[in-house]
């Protein structure tokens, strides 16, 4: 694993990520070691722009076996369902800390996969979720921006105080 997690607020992690014209080589090696670097947290999803790099890649793997992973570039959410569901999220960018986070309980995303081609997908629980969290990742978000001023500034100290 050549690539490792930069830590917050590296300015990539503020930036809209650029999109994908074509799966090379290259990408294909990103994405390796994007999923190495999650298998290694171990976390349940992870974007580009985690690692540093400004493109629009993401993987998501919350099966319970693990091995089911999604590789997406340019992923865009087409629907969210109407039933929200609390969960708890964290990102390595910003470790030690986490937040409880309303988001949708289901997704329809659009991904260009490995090989190229343009699929639609439903998402459900922790898969919708992860991919939510990937898509703020390429918007330049985090998922603590969904907090509100107070509980974000108050996320943003401790986890300072406990990096220290």
């Amino acid at each position: 694993m050549s690539r490792s997690i930069v830590p917050w607020p590296h300015p990539c992690l503020r930036r809209l990520a650029d999109p994908i014209e074509k799966i090379t080589p290259e990408i294909e090696e990103i994405w390796r070691d994007m999923i190495a670097v999650m298998e290694a947290m171990p976390g349940v999803g992870l974007a580009a722009p985690q690692l540093g790099i400004g493109l629009r890649l993401a993987v998501v793997d919350a099966s319970s076996a693990r091995g089911e992973v999604l590789r997406m570039a340019n992923p865009e959410v087409l629907h969210v369902s109407a039933k929200l569901e609390m969960g708890e999220e964290a990102s390595p960018n910003l470790p030690y800390v986490s937040a409880q986070i309303k988001r949708p309980r289901g997704v329809t995303v659009r991904y260009m996969d490995e090989a190229g081609a343009w699929q639609e997908k439903d998402l459900v629980g922790l898969w919708a979720r992860s991919m939510l969290h990937q898509v703020d990742h390429l918007n330049g978000r985090m998922y603590f921006d969904n907090l509100s001023k107070l509980k974000r500034d108050m996320l943003i100290k401790k986890a300072r105080k406990l990096c220290a």
